[in-house]
């Protein structure tokens, strides 16, 4: 068996995904770059001090998962820490479209079920599709940590509230994405909780990254504090949560 703990993290070759492979690479993990295009996360893993290497990883394709994972079991033996970070907000942005003419666009009564689909596929199936994959490793790991990246704008009690700052930009596409994946994380957590394996959600943030075409406020380095945090639990850590940087968030 690989004699160093190893952590999967998807959509690794760019944004927050490439912060949290940097900041586990520092901790002494191996670090499996997810990376649809096997290139760029090439590419990433020259970016990163320690031990890293790319893993080709399409999180909507069953083969690529079914031979990521078939490659992580022979290579390395083990899996410690898998990181849910793969994600897409949306599949299109017509030029000269802004943000709150494609939020407009994607209303309830008049969104595309496409537009939903393809987003739920990479956001809500791939999680689970990823993480039914590598849970036989993650059974056999001493101290499995299992981290899904979420996003505060799903959460339902904050856009139950009138004064929530983004309730005006909650939809079915990107945001309620995000509220299935917490379901998905509570439902993890729930089925795992007498294994050992922790499940839990973080919301990084509002990040400068591709996801928001670079408008976030934060940086990548804040981005990933609390997706590394969840990741280094230790055996009293807790199970079921979703929380940001300054602490919990409710549901």
């Amino acid at each position: 068996m690989h004699n160093k703990p190893v952590a999967l993290v998807t959509g690794a070759n760019q944004g927050i995904g490439l912060q949290i492979a940097k900041e586990l690479a520092a901790k002494s993990f191996t670090v499996l770059v997810g990376s649809r295009d096997y290139a760029r996360g090439e590419e990433a893993v020259k970016t990163i001090d320690g031990d890293a290497c790319a893993l080709q990883l399409d999180v909507t394709d069953p083969t690529s998962i079914g031979a990521a994972a078939e490659r992580v079991r022979n290579e390395f033996g083990r899996l410690d820490v898998l990181i849910n970070n793969a994600a897409i907000s949306k599949t299109r942005l017509l030029p000269g479209m802004s943000i709150e003419e494609y939020v407009k666009s994607t209303r309830p009564s008049v969104v595309s079920l496409d537009e939903m689909r393809v987003v739920f596929e990479t956001n809500v199936f791939g999680v689970v599709a990823v993480t039914q994959a590598m849970l036989p490793l993650l059974r056999e790991a001493p101290a499995g940590r299992i981290v899904n990246v979420s996003s505060g704008v799903g959460s339902l009690t904050r856009n139950s509230d009138p004064a929530f700052p983004y309730r005006p930009i909650f939809g079915p596409v990107y945001p309620a994405s995000k509220t299935a994946l917490n379901a998905v994380t509570l439902a993890m957590a729930i089925e795992l909780e007498s294994t050992g394996i922790k499940v839990n959600a973080a919301c990084p943030g509002h990040t400068k990254t591709n996801l928001n075409n670079y408008t976030g406020t934060q940086t990548v380095e804040e981005g990933a504090r609390e997706p590394v945090r969840l990741a280094l639990l230790g055996a009293d850590g807790p199970t079921g949560t979703f929380s940001n940087a300054a602490g919990p968030l409710p549901w």
